[in-house]
C-alpha cells in the first residue's frame, strides 16, 4: 500500500523534472479559478454597490463567498491596513479527509495543488470589483489552509 501512495502521488514530489510539470498545473488551474472568480464577481455585480472598499470585499468573500463554495464561513481574517489580507480556514473542505498521517510537511506538499484553483478564484472576483491583487496560499497542517492577498497598487 505503501508503495501506491507513493507512485500517484510522485508527481506531487519536487524534482527538477516535476518543477515544469508543477508549474503548468499551477498555471491552468489558477487560471480556470480566475475565470471562474470573475463570472461570479459578474453575478454579484449588483451587490457591489453596497461594498464600498477592499476591506467589504474581503469580508464578503470570507462570509458569503465562501459560505456559497464550501458550506462555511472563513475563520479568521486579518489585515494591516495597507493592501494585505490573510484568511484562515482551519476546516479547509477539500483536505478534511485528506491523511496527514504519512508526515505533516508531506501531507501538506501533496495537498498544496488543491488550493490553487481557489487562490484563482478570490483573484478573479476581486479582479472583477477592481481589485488587482496577488494570491497565495500555504497549508502546514492538514485540513488548517491560509490565503494571502496582496492588493497590487496601480503606482
Amino acid at each position: 500500500m505503501e508503495t501506491d501512495s507513493a507512485a500517484t502521488s510522485g508527481w506531487l514530489e519536487p524534482s527538477n523534472n516535476n518543477n515544469e510539470l508543477l508549474e503548468r498545473v499551477y498555471v491552468k488551474l489558477e487560471s480556470v479559478g480566475f475565470r471562474v472568480g470573475k463570472r461570479l464577481a459578474e453575478r454579484f455585480a449588483p451587490m457591489s454597490r453596497r461594498l464600498s472598499d477592499t476591506l467589504d470585499i474581503v469580508k464578503f468573500v470570507c462570509k458569503d463567498l465562501w459560505m456559497l463554495l464550501f458550506n462555511r464561513q472563513i475563520d479568521n481574517l486579518k489585515t494591516n491596513h495597507r493592501g494585505v489580507y490573510v484568511l484562515q480556514d482551519n476546516k479547509f473542505k477539500w483536505f478534511l479527509h485528506m491523511s496527514g498521517n504519512n508526515g505533516g510537511a508531506g501531507a501538506a506538499r501533496r495537498a498544496q495543488p488543491y488550493i490553487w484553483f481557489p487562490c484563482g478564484i478570490i483573484r478573479g472576483i476581486l479582479d472583477g470589483f477592481g481589485i488587482s491583487t496577488v494570491v497565495v496560499a500555504e497549508t502546514l497542517g492538514l485540513p488548517q489552509c491560509t490565503f494571502q492577498i496582496r492588493v497590487v497598487s496601480d503606482e
